[in-house]
């Protein structure tokens, strides 16, 4: 038997024609981290990766170099802070584990400025491939939901990403469950997906699992940049890494949740990577038009709150056990 790889899955799969690829971050943060299997498994298929996050590294501190409007190029020799800087850390470690450091920090704007960014990536890179990734299950909120998360960085960069021409374009979601701390209704999102499948656009789930390769750098490089962010470490990230690892229920890896006095519930379908055709995600967002023209995440969080204030919202529901 073969060594098993994560691009044996219907999701991956879509990609096998494409060569040269962005795996970007949604949300900011450490989102782009959450992107590594895949981007890992890609890199295995002998496919040029190009890595890239909506940031919240305050970049014009750093020495990064600055490419396009809004868009700034990374690398293990950059500078910045020490306090907070996860594509700096994630650089020095692609580096020294023999993998292209190159990582493209996207500064937070309205949909136009974070379309403009990835059109320069697609256009000067060549891409044929897009990969946006979220830590959680928000991306998939349409904006009815009981609950929407933090909606602001996803929905600016699914809208972005929605006006490249692209062969490929997917999105992807890992970590069902750990959006419940911001209000999350799973039932919605499950609801969600029946949608998406429904239009065909759903490519199923498959699990991060120790002893896959892609899987096993993933856990490796999100320690080393946890480990450089002491007291701003990735909640997401750890939820989902301590579930791949076998943790389960009240399980606290992090200083910062148990400090919070938060009760976690750790489990399996937390490590589940979900995968969706881009654009119908995209086109099913209610608000879309009204956060059209946003240049700023303000602007864009204002037009959110005023759908909701003239929109019946689903009611909330729990998942029958």
């Amino acid at each position: 038997m073969g060594a098993l790889s994560l691009f044996d899955t219907p999701a991956l799969h879509r990609l096998r024609d494409c060569e040269r690829v962005l795996v970007a971050g949604a949300g900011g943060g450490f989102d782009v981290l959450s992107g590594l299997p895949v981007a890992f498994a890609l890199q295995e298929q002998g496919k040029s990766v190009v890595l890239a996050n909506l940031t919240f590294t305050p970049v014009t501190r750093t020495t990064a170099r600055q490419v396009a409007p809004g868009l700034f190029e990374i690398d293990a020799e950059t500078e910045g802070s020490d306090a907070y800087f996860p594509e700096k850390h994630l650089a020095v470690w692609l580096r020294d584990h023999g993998f292209p450091d190159r990582v493209f920090l996207i500064r937070k704007g309205g949909p136009a400025d974070v379309r403009a960014a990835y059109a320069w990536l697609a256009r000067e890179l060549r891409l044929d491939g897009m990969v946006l990734v979220d830590g959680g299950t928000d991306l998939l909120m349409t904006g009815d939901e009981a609950g929407l998360g933090t909606p602001v960085e996803d929905v600016t960069s699914l809208l972005a990403a929605q006006a490249l021409d692209l062969p490929v374009k997917l999105a992807i979601c890992v970590g069902f469950g750990v959006d419940a701390h911001h209000g999350v209704c799973h039932a919605h999102f499950l609801e969600n997906v029946a949608a998406l499948a429904g239009l065909g656009a759903y490519h199923g789930v498959f699990a991060l699992i120790p002893g896959i390769a892609a899987v096993d750098a993933w856990l490796a490089a999100v320690d080393w940049v946890q480990q450089h962010t002491p007291g701003k470490e990735s909640i997401v990230c750890a939820s989902i890494t301590d579930a791949a690892r076998g943790e389960f229920g009240d399980h606290h890896s992090l200083a910062r949740t148990r400090s919070q006095s938060a009760e976690l519930f750790i489990n399996p379908l937390m490590s589940m990577v979900w995968g969706f055709d881009l654009d119908p995600v995209a086109e099913r967002v209610l608000y879309r038009d009204d956060i059209a023209h946003a240049t700023t995440p303000f602007e864009v969080a204002a037009a959110i709150e005023a759908f909701r204030d003239r929109t019946p919202l689903r009611p909330r529901q729990t998942i029958p056990v």
